[in-house]
C-alpha cells in the first residue's frame, strides 16, 4: 500500500488544528476583576507612595534625629549603642563565647550561618506544602531565630545605661583655647585628658567638661589634688608640682571666663 492511499490520519480532539497566538484576553473579558496598569494601577501606587512620603517627612520634622556632642577618639569610656535593628548582634558580642578572642565567631560565623540559611531556604525546603504545621523543620528554625532576635534585643535594651548615655551625649559648647598653653600641657602630662577629652568637653557622667567651670582657682587646685566630693575623681591623680598645679588652675579659670562671654 502506498503512503497516503487508503489511510486516514486521526488527530487528537484536544489539540486544535490551527494554532492561535498566545495573546492574553482584553481587560473587557474580566469586568470588575482587573484594571489597566497605566494609568489606573500606577496612579494608585503613586498616591500611596506620596501619602507615605509626606507622613514620613512630617515625622522627621516633628521628631528630629537626636544629636550628640562631637566624637572624641580619646574618650575610652563612651558607651556605644547601635541602631535598634542591630541590637541583637550588639548583645551577642557581649557574651564570652562571641567576644574577645572569639569575636570572629560572634561577628561573622554565627550571623553568616543565619543569613546563609535564609538564602538557602528555598533550595533546602522544596516541599509542596505551604502551611506551617506541615513544615515542622522550617517553622521551628524560623521561630527559634525570631525568639533569639527578640530576646537578644530585649537584653541589650535592659542592660544599657540610658542615664549615662544621655549625659555623655549632651551637647557642650566648644571654646577656643591654645593647645600650646602651659596649663593645657600640664593637663596632658597628668593624663587628665584621658577622661575629660582633648577638647575638654568631658565624658558624660564619668568626667564633667572643663570649658565652663564655675569654680575658683583654689577650688580647682583642691579638686585636682584631693579629688572631688562625689568620688568620680579620686585623690592622687595629679602628680605635678605646686607650680604646675597653679598653671593648671589659672588655665581653667581663664577658660571658664571665656566660656561665659
Amino acid at each position: 500500500m502506498h503512503r497516503g492511499k487508503g489511510m486516514k490520519f486521526v488527530g487528537d480532539s484536544r489539540v486544535p488544528a490551527t494554532r492561535k497566538p498566545n495573546i492574553p484576553k482584553d481587560y473587557s473579558e474580566y469586568p470588575g476583576k482587573t484594571e489597566a496598569f497605566w494609568p489606573n494601577f500606577l496612579l494608585k501606587e503613586w498616591m500611596v507612595g506620596a501619602v507615605f512620603l509626606i507622613g514620613f517627612l512630617s515625622l522627621t520634622v516633628a521628631e528630629p534625629a537626636p544629636l550628640e556632642r562631637m566624637a572624641d577618639p580619646t574618650d575610652t569610656a563612651y558607651i556605644p549603642l547601635p541602631d535598634w535593628y542591630f541590637l541583637f548582634l550588639y548583645q551577642l558580642l557581649k557574651y564570652s563565647y562571641a567576644s574577645g578572642p572569639y569575636t570572629v565567631i560572634g561577628a561573622m560565623v554565627m550571623p553568616g550561618f543565619a543569613f546563609g540559611a535564609l538564602l538557602l531556604a528555598p533550595f533546602l525546603d522544596r516541599g509542596p506544602e505551604r502551611r506551617p504545621s506541615k513544615r515542622p523543620i522550617a517553622t521551628a528554625l524560623m521561630l527559634l531565630g525570631l525568639a533569639a532576635t527578640i530576646f537578644l534585643t530585649w537584653e541589650a535594651v535592659a542592660e544599657h545605661d540610658w542615664e549615662a548615655a544621655a549625659e555623655q551625649g549632651k551637647l557642650v559648647e566648644e571654646v577656643q583655647f591654645d593647645a600650646e598653653a602651659e596649663g593645657y600641657k600640664v593637663l596632658e602630662a597628668n593624663t587628665c585628658l584621658s577622661c575629660h577629652g582633648q577638647n575638654l568637653t568631658g565624658n558624660g557622667a564619668l568626667a564633667p567638661p572643663l570649658v565652663n567651670l564655675e569654680l575658683t582657682k583654689e577650688e580647682i587646685m583642691n579638686i585636682a589634688k584631693n579629688g572631688s566630693e562625689s568620688g568620680k575623681m579620686p585623690a592622687g591623680i595629679f602628680t605635678g608640682t605646686d607650680e604646675e598645679l597653679e598653671k593648671l588652675a589659672d588655665f581653667l579659670v581663664e577658660l571658664g571666663a571665656g566660656a561665659g562671654e
